[in-house]
């Protein structure tokens, strides 16, 4: 019975909203688009055109007279009005550098580096906060902003924050400020205190991040890659055989020459190692082997640099020696005769590391950035990543502003030490994302199919209401289990030209997002939702 009542209110709320009749809203015109053809499938061939093309123009099914929403608006925060940019900018802080600055703590928000964050600051200590950032000698114009969360009754802070810089701000005539901040770099809270005027400060430690490579020095060292080498001849003739060896030798030599005496030694002991192991097993038939080779005067050169049976005098030598230094001398002879009748070029087919290929491959941030954009651009789109793929540093952080995922992962994510690292786990979480759930109980509200970017910086994006609160939000076409509740309001939209409406969990009440709804009807999309991402759950599956 109770949701029965739940859906027939839900019925009502949306015919009221259709039945509203807003003013007209002036948007970007697209032209040169196609008449449609049926008007009953127009609305649901406009939303799909919508998603495949990330927001860019339409080629098919959208009216000449209609409009589509231009994310470009989403993105500069027009509902905060005119602001003006500030003078005084940070440099980029060195890693290790310590701050003095004030602090602000927002539930539900994680500020990443090249990140947006609009605020509304009305309360007096926080308006004072703003005016010591602006006219700090230090650090100008720069505040450091840290996540603050629940757990039960009490309120806790992470200890992983960003500096956001001042870029933008405007004092309105009762006093408060409408700022835009951009995240700057990431730094480790040290302690933090309350200024004689009322607002947080604290003493920041700026995070010394790691430079990419295709190779993480701290894991594996410098060495060089198997590409480096030339590949062997197949060559049938003797000048091309005698050719290719002196290539592979010339390649050899190339390859040790760029190693360090340590990494040389290394490199010796290990293929010395290899070759006892193989030849171990067949001791008899290598000695042998070994001896034939001697008898015959083949590789006398060999043998005088192994310093074994290079002569009778040697011979009478060996008598006299123990036991251990005749098998010495005979495992530098297996050594010797193995060197000789195995073709390296097997050896020179394997990976010249201490891993196989793959394994670097797992913990190269260049290979790992194209791999992540490749699946951003499958599973999301938009922005397009191919301007930083080539820095997987930017876009580490890019993707980790943006993802669509709860909370507590993107501050997971702002913690990791490592370009490779949170590359690695920026892929497992697009892999892996299907539904979006209730963090409260659960229920699945969207799917990733569902998803619908209107805003140019991506499918999540941080916005501030009237009073000060920021809300970061994903945007779906569609939702599941989600009622709509009270009227629409067309003030402070975040999205020009469309109105917002409360929405909750149908199933626990709780306050998931909005309902945005166009103040036009020839505004396309005709609507779409926002669901906080402070309400999300963690599993994605």
């Amino acid at each position: 019975m109770d949701e029965e009542r739940i859906l027939e209110r839900e019925r009502l709320q949306m015919e009221q909203i259709r039945e509203l009749d807003f003013e007209e809203l002036q948007v970007e015109e697209v032209d040169d688009f196609r008449d449609s053809e049926e008007d009953d499938d127009e609305d649901d061939d406009d939303l799909a055109a919508f998603r495949a093309n990330s927001n860019t123009r339409l080629s098919d099914n959208i009216g000449a007279d209609e409009h589509i929403f231009n994310p470009d608006v989403a993105s500069l925060h027009t509902y905060l009005g005119e602001v003006e940019d500030t003078q005084n900018r940070t440099a980029f802080l060195d890693g290790g550098t310590v701050l003095k600055i004030p602090l602000f703590y927002l539930e539900g928000v994680v500020l990443f580096p090249e990140s947006t964050l609009p605020l509304r600051i009305i309360q007096s200590s926080f308006l004072a906060a703003i005016e010591r950032a602006l006219s700090q000698p230090n650090a100008p114009s720069t505040i450091g902003v840290i996540r603050v969360y629940r757990e039960g009754n009490q309120f806790k802070y992470a200890t992983v924050g960003t500096t956001a810089e001042i870029r933008q701000y405007r004092r309105l005539s009762d006093g408060s400020f409408n700022v835009i901040t951009r995240g700057q770099q990431r730094f480790l809270l040290k302690r933090r205190w309350t200024d004689v005027e009322g607002f947080p400060c604290g003493e920041v430690h700026i995070v010394e991040e790691d430079v990419p490579l295709r190779t993480p020095r701290d894991a594996f060292g410098k060495l060089v890659p198997i590409s480096n080498l030339r590949p062997p001849s197949h060559s049938s003739t003797m000048a091309f055989r005698d050719t290719d060896e002196m290539s592979v030798a010339n390649s050899e030599e190339s390859f040790e020459s760029a190693l360090s005496p340590s990494e040389k030694r290394l490199h010796y002991s290990a293929v010395d190692s290899i070759m006892d192991d193989w030849t171990s097993s067949d001791d008899d038939e290598v000695v042998s082997t070994s001896n034939n080779i001697l008898s015959s005067g083949s590789n006398p050169i060999s043998s005088r640099s192994i310093g074994c049976l290079a002569s009778p005098q040697d011979d009478e030598r060996e008598d006299g020696q123990s036991a251990d230094g005749k098998t010495q001398c005979q495992k530098q002879n297996r050594l010797t005769s193995f060197r000789k009748n195995t073709d390296l070029n097997r050896f020179r087919m394997a990976p010249r590391a201490f891993w196989p290929f793959w394994v670097y491959r797992m913990y190269d941030s260049y290979h790992l950035a194209q791999r992540a954009a490749d699946l951003w651009k499958q599973i999301v789109g938009v922005p397009n990543m191919e301007a930083i793929v080539n820095k997987p540093d930017i876009l580490s952080f890019f993707i980790a502003s943006k993802i669509p995922v709860s909370e507590s992962i993107r501050q997971e994510l702002l913690e990791i030490d490592g370009v490779s690292y949170r590359l690695q786990r920026e892929i497992e979480l697009l892999e892996s994302f299907d539904r979006v759930r209730c963090k409260h109980c659960q229920s699945v509200i969207a799917r990733r199919s569902d998803m619908l970017v209107m805003s140019s910086d991506g499918p999540l994006g941080a916005y501030v209401n009237p009073h000060g609160y920021v809300h970061e939000i994903m945007t779906f076409y569609k939702t599941n289990d989600i009622a709509v509740s009270g009227r629409s309001v067309k003030e402070d939209s975040w999205f020009p030209g469309y109105a917002w409406t409360i929405a909750n969990c149908s199933t626990c009440e709780t306050q998931l997002g909005w309902l945005f709804t166009a103040t036009s009807k020839k505004l396309k999309p005709w609507s779409f939702w926002a669901v906080r991402s402070s309400q999300v759950a963690d599993d994605m599956r």
